[in-house]
């Protein structure tokens, strides 16, 4: 379209191409894909490009390119993973992509907000992941309006950032634009550790919802949330785990970007340490970058989950997107991933549960669905 155009990029320098969904390539018409893409950065002299090292939302942030303040599009529906940051962060089309590339703006009405307000801390064995599906099974996947959701608490400020990450890229379930999360200290040590040294916090004080603003506000106590699983062939058919206790699956799914970071696979971790899975199941472990991957594999983690019997999968979309392991006819899978969609994973006769790493480790290890807090009491 550029060329059809005879258009050029506004500003190079602010632009980030992350190849995911289809590395590694295994047929004709994914190398295809792929090979555009490199051409066109080779011809572009695009100064951010990261060719198979992870997924997207993962990579943008550790990579230094996300914080407090932006506004930033994405040309993936869990772009909203930025508001974690603090920064709008939306998906677009590729027309309207175009459209910023060339120009370097786009045209936004600006939402109104949804206040989602966590007290109280979580159990052990429940994560953000649990959270974000409790609100799926209480407003559906167009309870978000397209407004703009914002996450607060003390709950939320407990989290770390990748738990976070998980809240905000979710809010796309939702039906929401962004899903904001206020910038704090948490936000900045890990932006730091991510190369962005010149970020204080004072920069990031005024980026908070007004105290008289006017906001929808839902309140949540975390001290009561359990393990969630969401049934077939919705993120929003989510119920306690308690629900489908008991139920046999054929395969475990740990991958990602909403479910294999490195916090994720430590908590698959705690709930394989020194054990084997169900020889009915089958693991299948995707870390969402080379990051998460290379410092699992430093702390112990992976070894960990190598020994308890999973098979590692490349650090890409992957399964998630329907791409290279993907769901045999008429599995029954139990997943980490953000949706559940008939056919998404592979096979439109596949069953596909999402859960928290937490629920999909414990599950493996018994090859039935589990709540982890009895794996990990």
């Amino acid at each position: 379209m550029l060329e059809a155009l005879n258009a050029e990029v506004w500003d190079k320098s602010r632009v980030v191409l992350v190849m995911d969904h289809y590395v590694p390539e295994k047929d004709a018409g994914s190398r295809k894909i792929v090979q555009i893409a490199r051409d066109w950065a080779r011809d572009q002299s695009l100064p951010y490009v990261y060719d198979g090292i992870g997924i997207c939302h993962v990579v943008l942030p550790q990579k230094g390119h996300i914080r407090p303040g932006m506004f930033c599009v994405g040309g993936d529906s869990h772009s909203p993973t930025g508001g974690a940051f603090g920064a709008y962060m939306f998906g677009i089309g590729s027309t309207e992509m175009l459209g910023v590339l060339v120009t370097g703006q786009i045209w936004v009405r600006v939402p109104e907000t949804i206040e989602m307000h966590w007290s109280g801390p979580l159990q052990h064995g429940v994560m953000a992941k649990d959270m974000i599906l409790l609100m799926l099974g209480r407003f559906g996947m167009n309870g978000g309006n397209y407004q703009a959701i914002e996450f607060s608490g003390e709950t939320i400020r407990g989290l770390s950032m990748q738990e976070r990450m998980t809240l905000s890229n979710m809010s796309a379930e939702l039906g929401s634009q962004v899903g904001l999360i206020a910038p704090d200290q948490t936000t900045v040590e890990w932006l730091r550790s991510a190369g962005v040294s010149d970020l204080a916090i004072d920069e990031i004080k005024n980026f908070t919802t007004d105290d008289d603003a006017s906001v929808t506000h839902y309140e949540f106590d975390a001290t009561r949330l359990d393990p969630q699983v969401a049934a077939p062939h919705s993120p929003a058919n989510a119920t306690s785990v308690k629900v489908h206790h008991g139920l046999a699956f054929d395969v475990a799914y740990i991958g990602a970007c909403t479910g294999a970071k490195l916090h994720d696979l430590q908590a698959a971790a705690d709930c394989l340490r020194g054990h084997r899975i169900s020889p009915r199941t089958q693991l299948m472990v995707a870390p969402a970058s080379l990051e998460d991957q290379r410092a699992a594999e430093a702390d112990g983690t992976m070894e960990i989950l190598r020994q308890a019997g999973a098979q590692l999968l490349p650090n890409a979309c992957g399964a998630c997107a329907g791409y290279g392991a993907t769901i045999p006819d008429g599995a029954r899978v139990i997943a980490t991933t953000a949706r559940n969609f008939k056919g998404r994973m592979g096979s439109p006769s596949s069953e596909v549960f999402l859960a928290s790493p937490y629920t999909v480790a414990a599950s493996a290890l018994r090859g039935v669905i589990t709540d982890p807090r009895e794996v990990l009491a």
